[in-house]
């Protein structure tokens, strides 16, 4: 397997890389977030380990960049603040895990072998379909350059549906992921939240996205509509 560490404290990236030879990995190494950037798209890596604080560009800015760029290498950023906002910042930045310094090497390793084994699927921090845009970490809702104003439930509806553009997805599987799973009132509100989502989404700029699939539910197109 291969790993990326991208860390400007020397001394750590040596043991890090020593560390991660001993285990059977193969390692490349980058001292700052320009080159950690460069590396990152230009090979293929089974993991990164992204340091936060960096001289170019900070680790933020290298997996938002890697995500844009649909690089689903997993990350895992390393950082010396504890600070609640610095990890809700990486895992909306699109890293799968974080770890604060100073952090013990064989936790380290553990948490890089779980991500590989995770693989690499495409985990986008922002939702798109065509020019319809859906960002989970800020609620925010546009087609193009118009925002959208949604209310929470149609904002979770949609961000549904996005999740899987392109696919069929039932009435019931609407229900069991966006309302309670005991939720005993009329089926038929998904009805009423998807007229909602056309008459925001779609009709005022004469799309057609959300499709009624007869006898099995919804599909989003994947272009958008």
């Amino acid at each position: 397997m291969r790993i990326l560490v991208v860390e400007d404290e020397v001394r750590l990236a040596a043991g890090l890389k020593a560390g991660f030879e001993a285990e059977g990995f193969a390692v490349d190494v980058a001292h700052t977030g320009t080159d950690g950037l460069w590396l990152g798209r230009e090979n293929s890596y089974d993991a990164i380990v992204l340091d936060i604080m960096l001289p170019g560009l900070n680790g933020f800015k290298v997996c938002e960049s890697l995500r844009h760029h649909e690089v689903w290498t997993p990350v895992l950023m390393l950082t010396a603040k504890d600070g609640d906002w610095d990890q809700i910042e990486a895992l909306d930045g699109g890293a799968d895990d974080y770890l604060t310094k100073p952090f013990s090497f064989d936790v380290l390793l553990a948490r890089i072998r779980a991500l590989v084994r995770r693989g690499q699927s495409a985990r986008p921090a922002v939702l798109t379909a065509g020019d319809l845009t859906l960002d989970p970490s800020t609620r925010a809702v546009g087609r193009g350059d118009t925002s959208i104003e949604l209310t929470s439930r149609e904002f979770a509806v949609l961000e549904y549906l996005l999740r899987h553009k392109g696919e069929v997805v039932s009435k019931s599987d609407v229900l069991g992921n966006v309302w309670d799973f005991d939720f005993d009132g009329d089926p038929n509100i998904v009805e009423v939240y998807i007229r909602h989502l056309r008459n925001k989404v779609d009709r005022p700029f004469d799309r057609t996205a959300i499709e009624t699939v007869r006898g099995a539910g919804y599909r989003l197109a994947a272009d958008g509509g």
